[in-house]
């Protein structure tokens, strides 16, 4: 090897060894590519890869996003921190969500569930209340944005009043409040929805469309009964109350009228907003989740608002009770008392104008309830005394008069129906008897009996009431529990009903001994009582109470009338009245010629089609 060959060599081993020196790898560049090779075969093999994090420049990246947040209208109230802010008087405990700057939840502190926690009407993101606004070329809606409270929370008592103002901010000099006024006692809370600066950010600022939604909770015993009488209502400016369906999904649309105020009605409490201007258009809805057991029923309005002539909005919210004397004192120009459900037709102007009336001057006298229904219903059956007497007097004329009607039912027989019905009618006639004498009495009877169902129900003071056994005359008593019956869904049995039932067919039976019922009608007294248990089971005890003891007083009055009703009397002015002659000159009631012309038209066809 000559001296230039084994130079050129060395320059070339100085040159490989300076190249893995100076390109070998750094330690980092070595992890990384450990990791690289580490991930391909976490791929490979199917399995999740890990969480990776990046470094970034915290500082430049968040003026790009502020930069287009700000873009957005009320860009800077798209992110926030939630916070609650407490609002308190004597009788309610509200909070309010920085988000969205609506009512959060409410808590009547009086007052309690039914196994006596405390009773919040509605909580949490369930429940909203916003505005629905167009600014530019973008909707928005307020609930999803952060308000700034103006004090983080307001305690007010006696006759003093405060307020908390929650600020949705489009810049320092344009923004939206929500002032929020109350009371130091008192159900009301008062909302004034304010913009200041915002007729060119917000399209048609003379109104604003606002949307409310709640879920309010279970509060009560029996969820079936609490869906059953909850629902949406709202009264019109022109004086007309209504509801939407109460048990089954339902929504309406009104257009035509302004609405006074909506109410999300509970069985035994509400949430109502009221607008002393009107609600120049509403879309409201009440739907029922079933598989929830915690919210009875979702309930949502839709609602447009003017603009006052000051420039604000505003509102009044009612949180409370559905007390018919409470609510009565909220003012009589809104009649919220409407929304508790007497009854239909002239029902509710027997229990509004009558029942309620009455019920409310024993209550002064500091009874337990189960004392005040007691009065009630004695008060009640003096009042139809007179009624009674005519429908069992009418009763034991029938019973006088049976024998004579076995005499022309086995003399004319039962196969020609039509004949036999002319022949009673005849024999009617002639003893001056009335057939219907008995039924009529009792018809006149009977809306009362349904208004009670209706009223007891709806009563509020009974909640919460104690009576012997019963713990709350609101709800079902029980006497024995069970897991769910097929088909009808059973829980329990009331002790209540079930003496409520017994009773009813121990009068049935006795009035079958004085009307002398035979047949059919004779049984199908005692079916009756048996369908009513099904229905009353799961129904507040208070009412079945009171058809208990009005079977029990219809004991004693027939008891005491039987002492003034003579049965040899009756059949001696029977008698009497059939030797009189017939008076041709006297004019026919409408009823009696019609059935005459009936059985006449009825004999005349049957004649025909034998021919």
């Amino acid at each position: 090897m000559d001296k230039n060959t084994f130079t050129g060599l060395f320059l070339i081993m100085i040159i490989i060894a300076g190249s893995f020196y100076l390109l070998k790898p750094s330690d980092a560049e070595i992890k990384k590519e450990q990791e690289r090779a580490h991930l391909d075969s976490l791929k490979k093999a199917g399995k999740p890869l890990p969480a990776t994090t990046a470094k970034f420049d915290s500082t430049k990246a968040g003026k790009v996003l502020d930069s287009a947040v700000l873009k957005q209208p009320f860009g800077a109230a798209t992110v926030g921190t939630d916070q609650l802010v407490t609002l308190e008087n004597s009788e309610l405990l509200i909070k309010l969500s920085a988000k969205g700057g609506r009512v959060y939840s409410v808590q009547l502190k009086k007052f309690f569930t039914h196994d006596k926690k405390p009773l919040i009407m509605f909580d949490g993101a369930g429940n909203s209340f916003g505005l629905n606004l167009r600014a530019g070329d973008k909707y928005i809606n307020t609930n999803d944005y952060y308000f700034t409270p103006s004090a983080p929370s307001a305690k007010v008592t006696g006759t003093d009043s405060t307020s908390v103002t929650m600020r949705l901010s489009y810049s320092p000099t344009q923004y939206l409040d929500y002032v929020y006024t109350l009371k130091g006692e008192g159900f009301k809370v008062g909302l004034t929805i304010t913009p200041t600066g915002l007729d060119n950010v917000v399209a048609n600022s003379n109104e604003i469309n606002l949307s409310w939604a709640a879920n309010p909770n279970k509060l009560e015993k029996d969820m079936v009964l609490e869906r059953q009488y909850s629902t949406v209502y709202w009264r019109t400016t022109e004086h007309d109350v209504d509801y939407l369906s109460e048990g089954k999904d339902d929504a309406k649309e009104i257009a035509d009228k302004k609405m006074q105020w909506v109410s999300f009605k509970q069985h035994f409490f509400s949430s109502a907003l009221i607008s002393d201007q009107g609600f120049t258009k509403s879309n409201l809805a009440v739907a029922i989740d079933i598989a929830d057991t915690t919210h009875i029923k979702q309930m949502k309005a839709g609602l447009v608002v003017p603009k006052s002539s000051v420039g604000n909005f505003p509102l009044t919210f009612y949180f409370g009770p559905n007390k018919y004397s409470t609510l009565k004192d909220q003012g009589d120009k809104y009649e919220l008392e409407k929304q508790i459900n007497m009854g239909w037709g002239p029902l509710q102007y027997i229990n509004r104008f009558a029942v309620l009336p009455v019920f409310t001057f024993l209550q002064q006298f500091g009874w337990n309830y189960g004392m005040i229904i007691l009065a009630l219903t004695i008060i009640l059956k003096l009042v139809l005394s007179p009624l009674t007497y005519k429908s069992y007097l009418s009763m034991a004329k029938m019973r006088v008069l049976k024998p004579e009607m076995d005499e022309i039912k086995e003399k004319v027989g039962e196969d020609n129906p039509t004949l036999l019905q002319q022949e009673y009618m005849k024999l009617y006639k002639k003893a001056g008897v009335n057939p219907l004498g008995g039924c009529l009495p009792l018809l006149l009877q009977m809306p009362i009996v349904i208004a009670f169902f209706r009223f007891f129900p709806s009563l509020f003071e009974l909640r919460g009431q104690s009576f012997l056994w019963m713990h709350d005359l609101s709800t079902y008593d029980t006497l024995v529990t069970f897991a769910p019956l097929p088909l009808i869904g059973w829980t329990h049995i009331s002790l209540m009903c079930l003496l409520m039932t017994i009773s009813t067919l121990i009068y049935t039976y006795f009035n079958n001994q004085i009307s002398g019922a035979t047949g059919q009608m004779k049984y199908i007294g005692y079916i009756t009582p048996i369908i009513f248990f099904g229905a009353l089971n799961g129904y507040p005890a208070g009412l079945n109470y009171y058809y208990f003891l009005a079977n029990m007083l219809t004991f004693l009055q027939q008891y005491l009338i039987k002492f003034m009703v003579d049965d040899k009397k009756i059949h001696a002015q029977i008698q009497e009245n059939k030797k009189k002659p017939e008076d041709k000159t006297k004019k026919k009631t409408g009823f009696a010629a019609k059935m005459e012309e009936m059985m006449r038209q009825q004999q005349q066809a049957q004649t025909k089609g034998k021919k």
